[in-house]
């Protein structure tokens, strides 16, 4: 059983930055795409980062327009953990953050297979 365990998540500051990180067990990590989503108060659940698995020329990033050079996915493979780096946060950054993991690339969250229990991010003004 895989299982995801999102850790990092808090209150920051416009222009703050925090580091969120997800922590996988139970499944073959270095072979998994994963992302991070987040969803806003009665708002959809969105794509922000994904990242897929590291190859012999590296890991490919993808990110949503909305945190392009404000946010960067990495990941760990030795310790099974993928991190989010934010930096320049706002307001708007303010949602439940999830990480998931999925066996095949893709920023539309129903295409991701296991997910974690969210961690909340909230940037004040």
């Amino acid at each position: 059983q895989v299982q995801l365990v999102e850790s990092g998540g808090g209150l920051a500051q416009t222009g703050g930055s925090l580091r969120l990180s997800c922590a996988v067990s139970g499944g073959t990590f270095s072979s998994y795409f994963m992302g991070w989503f987040r969803q806003a108060a009665g708002k959809e659940r969105m794509f922000v980062a994904a990242i897929s698995p590291i190859t012999w020329s590296g890991a490919s990033t993808d990110y949503a327009d909305s945190v392009k050079g404000r946010f960067t996915i990495s990941r760990v493979n030795a310790k099974n953990t993928v991190y989010l780096q934010m930096n320049s946060l706002k307001p708007e950054d303010t949602a439940i953050y999830y990480c998931a993991a999925s066996r095949g690339k893709g920023t539309d969250p129903t295409g991701y297979d296991y997910w974690g229990q969210g961690t909340q991010v909230n940037v004040s003004s």
